[in-house]
């Protein structure tokens, strides 16, 4: 059989997706050993709760791999890095902080490989965008995890340092970054004005990237649940958003524009 362009790039995808069946796993393990592990009560929480999710996630990982049909290797470099990091994990020379900043580059290379796979899958062809549709769940979720990691990092980081707790604020940053990914955006009223503007960009930005794409997967749906499903998640999404430029960024900037009759 003459292999084509097309069934190139269709097995390239393949075996990105078999990378990041290999990194979740990976995540899987480390996520056990930390919520083994840790003494802090938050965050052994947090480990729990993206424990929880990528789980969840292996098996849509799973459905996508057997709705794509094509099942490849992973590559021998990520396999390599794989192995590399379960060595970290299982040695006593690194400090927690640093087997947790090891899993946060992982879950940083699994958003890129999701994110890619998805931009990817654009260029190839429609039965490809949606067979790896539900990886947008995915996607969202581990955008939030590496925010909570960060903030985990930080705390952890201080400590080490210091022997003394980080800054108070550091989950609400955390939390606020979260809201900002998941179109929930309420908690952002309770910063500083200084802050405050900051984020509300970024929010403001992620709340649109996200409704585009909910869009863009609406719009190559034929199945009528799914479409309900983009389309109410559209509704929610777009009514926070409503509320919080009222409560937020419009008052923020009346005084520069005064009141519209």
């Amino acid at each position: 059989m003459v292999v084509t362009l097309d069934d190139t790039k269709r097995n390239a995808i393949a075996v990105k997706l078999a990378d990041m069946k290999l990194l979740q796993e990976l995540l899987i393990n480390n996520e056990e050993q930390f919520a083994r592990d840790c003494t802090d009560d938050e965050i052994r929480d947090n480990f729990r709760k993206m424990l929880e999710d990528d789980r969840k996630n292996q098996g849509i990982l799973d459905t996508v791999v057997i709705q794509y049909g094509i099942q490849k290797k992973p590559d021998q470099t990520v396999q390599k890095v794989a192995e590399t990091v379960r060595q970290f994990m299982q040695s006593d020379d690194l400090s927690f902080w640093e087997k947790v900043f090891q899993h946060e580059l992982l879950k940083h290379q699994q958003v890129m490989n999701g994110l890619t796979i998805h931009k990817a899958a654009q260029r190839v062809g429609a039965d490809v965008i949606t067979a790896i549709g539900p990886l947008n769940t995915i996607n969202f979720e581990n955008r939030a995890h590496q925010e909570q990691l960060k903030g985990i990092l930080e705390i952890l980081g201080v400590r080490e340092l210091t022997g003394q707790d980080a800054d108070q604020g550091i989950w609400s940053r955390v939390q606020d970054a979260i809201s900002a990914i998941s179109g929930v955006v309420g908690s952002a009223v309770t910063q500083t004005s200084d802050k405050q503007d900051m984020n509300i960009q970024d929010i403001i930005r992620m709340d649109h990237t996200k409704v585009n794409t909910l869009f863009t997967e609406l719009l190559q749906s034929n199945d009528a649940q799914k479409i309900q499903e983009y389309f109410g998640q559209i509704y929610k999404d777009l009514r926070v958003h409503a509320a919080a430029e009222e409560e937020v960024v419009y008052p923020s900037v009346r005084s520069f524009y005064g009141d519209a009759n």
